[in-house]
């Protein structure tokens, strides 16, 4: 039943999967129906007036006309119900349809239909077929109504001109009596130590809001402590304050929310711990926070009009960024209409694996086979925020695990039991198929696991095993400050708890993936928008951290495994956190993504007209060979150009016949950066580079700019959605923008703040 009393659903061909729409009677289709059911009562009444009348019926014939009888009187009194209930939203409709509508007119100022024709400009070419649907379907939402709507053609172009904009702008409208809203002043933003409001704003209701609001709590101290020594390093600079809306879709009842009921039953806790943190990070930076659990809120928040989603915003975007993650920007899609193409440059999706800029433009990923259940929504592919820093197209947002004092530390290491380890792995079913290599274990450590259980002890874990069972957060990380050995079994992937372990003065032992798992042979990963292959359970340990810290082995090879333990028990290790996953390196990297990051304004065309000019060398060239390196960088009097990261960080070089830029800025000791994608774009690069080219040419390939060797064809970028730093091909060598980074903190150049 809609607003408007509708009561008759459809779904329609090229409706969005998620939306049922609702067809409602105006009131000559009302009247018709009442004369429909007017005409049945009367055929029913003659009926039962004839049937009254026979006497000369054998008694079961009676009993029939009886039994009819009855039947009749019930189904008039149901008729008469309904065609009371019609009536009533006859009268509804109609006074809807005679009411004033909001703000429009349905005819000019002469009072004739003249102005209201369809006008004819090749810049608003869908204008006339979207008059074909609003005619059709203007009653398929009560959205159009809200904004003036009544079935006049003059309704409908006012409609599509200023509401939407598929019509032109109408010269007959005042044109000022919508005046554009002013943008709110800036404010300074200021560094929050107090949480009472942030956990205020969580609210109760969910177990995984208890936890997320546990956390908050737990590490506020911390958080403090860091906002001061990051207020001091930037030296008390101005920051303006975003006002930011953070909508957790997966967390709302109508994305099935899975992950509560599971927090205290062994459920994954990854994500909520990344969004607690996430939420303390925006508040203790100060900035003015709304907080979304519910499609409710989102509506509320946001000025969704009434209705099912079909119209845009009522007014302009109150937000300057919105977080969410896949659920929430379905949900949002769903609701917002067109607003949603319009404000999606002020989005930031927390995705937890990342997504590659081939499975994000939606046309490039049909066309050329990365179409996933994920992706295609055509961002800019740094929107996308993950949790380790593993796909360099995207923003790394990550979480923080707790930091140790110096007493802490002391007391860490003077306790540890050197044959104790605990197993990675809070589920039963983790346990299946790792008898062997957990027997070798046995031999040498006495073994800690933490796998939830109601009732009897679950048979997957060994009885030689001590199970404490599901544990606190609290008592967990006093268990692991006296482990010597973190070991997991291959799953879950990429999880805050090895970090957690390893800061409390673990070493972690991992499986090594031969071949790597990714979309091509492993469940997990299909239908996830990336390519990437993993190879370990948690790549970014062994690749960030690595020895001593962090052991990586194949444990399907038992002698490997067995000296590996014995290498572990003669190893001492000291408690160890990477900077970005402190609260002050979270803090940091958070403030720059705000303060810098702008997928909104418009880049300026590069190169610009005449740029060459001043450029020097012979060709003139942007580029020059930095000294005792192989690395080109960005000549200092190549014109300057606003870019974050700045251009002095950029490091030119090609990659290696099927290398992927990823690879070819690892083993530089460098990072991709996408952003300086557009500043290696030209012919020039190519020609810095000794690339011969016999052709040129522009295309849209995830893969470009690139060289091919075989052809000695040079291809620039056509779309620059498609800038990416994943993907390889044995057909070419790849253009590749590298940077340097800050140490412990791989998101920031060292010009970057």
């Amino acid at each position: 039943m809609t607003s408007l009393g509708g009561q008759f659903s459809a779904k329609r061909p090229g409706d969005s999967p998620f939306t049922v729409r609702a067809e409602v009677l105006g009131g000559q289709e009302s009247r018709g129906v009442l004369r429909k059911i007017s005409d049945m009562l009367e055929v029913i009444m003659k009926r039962m007036d004839t049937l009254s009348k026979l006497g000369n019926t054998t008694d079961a014939h009676r009993l029939d006309e009886l039994n009819f009888l009855v039947f009749c009187d019930s189904l008039v009194e149901r008729i008469q119900a309904i065609a009371q209930n019609m009536s009533d939203m006859a009268v509804r409709v109609e006074q809807i349809l005679q009411r004033k509508p909001l703000f429009f007119f349905s005819a000019g100022r002469d009072g004739t239909m003249a102005q209201c024709e369809i006008p004819k400009d090749h810049r608003y070419p869908d204008c006339p077929s979207k008059m074909d649907w609003m005619r059709a379907r203007w009653t398929s939402d009560p959205c159009y109504a809200f904004y003036g709507v009544d079935g006049s053609d003059c309704s409908f172009l006012i409609y599509l001109s200023e509401v939407e904009w598929f019509c032109p702008p109408l010269a007959w409208r005042n044109q000022t009596a919508t005046p554009t809203l002013k943008p709110p002043p800036k404010r300074q933003a200021v560094f929050q130590s107090d949480i009472g409001t942030l956990l205020d704003q969580v609210g109760t209701g969910k177990e995984s809001l208890s936890f997320m609001k546990r956390r908050i709590r737990r590490l506020a101290a911390q958080w403090a402590s860091a906002a001061r020594r990051l207020d001091d390093k930037l030296r008390n600079q101005w920051r303006e304050q975003k006002r930011i809306l953070v909508h957790v879709g997966f967390l709302t009842e109508e994305s099935g929310d899975v992950f509560s009921p599971k927090v205290l039953k062994g459920g994954p806790l990854g994500e909520m711990v990344q969004w607690a943190d996430i939420l303390t990070v925006l508040h203790v930076l100060g900035h003015n926070l709304k907080i979304s659990f519910s499609l409710k809120e989102l509506h509320g928040f946001l000025g969704v009009p009434p209705g099912r989603g079909s119209c845009p915003l009522s007014g302009p975007l109150p937000f300057d960024l919105i977080y969410t993650d896949y659920h929430g920007l379905q949900q949002m899609k769903q609701h917002m209409g067109l607003s949603l193409r319009k404000h999606k440059c002020h989005i930031r999706v927390i995705d937890t694996f990342g997504t590659e800029p081939a499975y994000n433009h939606e046309e490039y990923a049909t066309l050329h086979g990365y179409r996933t259940n994920w992706g295609y929504w055509n961002l800019h592919s740094q929107q996308y925020m993950t949790m380790f820093p593993h796909t360099p197209d995207n923003s790394f947002m990550g979480f923080v695990a707790e930091e140790l004092n110096e007493t802490e530390r002391l007391h860490i290491q003077r306790n540890k039991v050197h044959n104790m380890a605990v197993v990675y792995g809070k589920d039963a079913s983790m346990w299946k198929g790792k008898e062997n290599f957990l027997a070798i274990l046995n031999r040498y450590m006495e073994i800690h696991g933490t796998v939830y259980y109601e009732a009897q002890r679950p048979p997957e874990v060994p009885a030689f095993v001590k199970n404490h069972g599901l544990l606190p957060q609290q008592e967990l990380q006093q268990l692991l400050r006296k482990a010597k050995l973190f070991i997991g079994f291959g799953f879950p992937y990429e999880g805050p708890a090895p970090l957690e372990a390893i800061a409390n003065g673990c070493i972690f032992l991992q499986p090594k993936f031969n071949p790597p798992h990714s979309s091509l042979n492993h469940n997990f990963f299909r239908g996830k928008p990336t390519s990437r292959k993993v190879s370990s359970q948690h790549p970014y340990a062994e690749q960030y951290i690595g020895r001593p810290h962090v052991i990586t082995i194949d444990f399907n090879n038992s002698e490997e495994f067995d000296a590996t333990i014995r290498e572990i028990m003669s190893i001492n290790v000291e408690p160890f956190l990477p900077y970005e996953y402190t609260c002050e390196g979270m803090l940091e990297r958070v403030h720059a993504y705000i303060h810098n990051q702008d997928f909104c304004s418009p880049e300026a065309p590069f190169p610009p007209i005449n740029s060459s000019r001043t450029w020097l060398g012979s060709p003139p060239s942007p580029f020059i060979l930095q000294s005792n390196s192989s690395f080109l960088t960005w000549a200092s009097n190549g014109s300057s150009f606003t870019s974050w990261p700045p251009l002095s960080a950029l490091r030119l070089l090609a990659s290696l016949e099927g290398q992927s830029c990823v690879k070819a800025c690892q083993s530089a000791g460098l990072i991709c950066e996408p952003a300086l994608y557009r500043f290696i774009n030209i012919k020039e690069a190519f020609s810095a580079l000794d690339f011969q080219c016999y052709g040129l040419e522009s295309e849209m390939n995830h893969l470009f700019p690139a060289f091919s060797p075989e052809h000695a064809e040079c291809s620039l970028q056509q779309e620059p959605l498609l800038f990416s730093c994943a993907g390889s091909s044995a057909k070419y060598q790849r253009l590749c923008p590298c940077r340097d980074y800050r140490v412990g903190q791989v998101a920031l150049c060292s010009d970057c703040l």
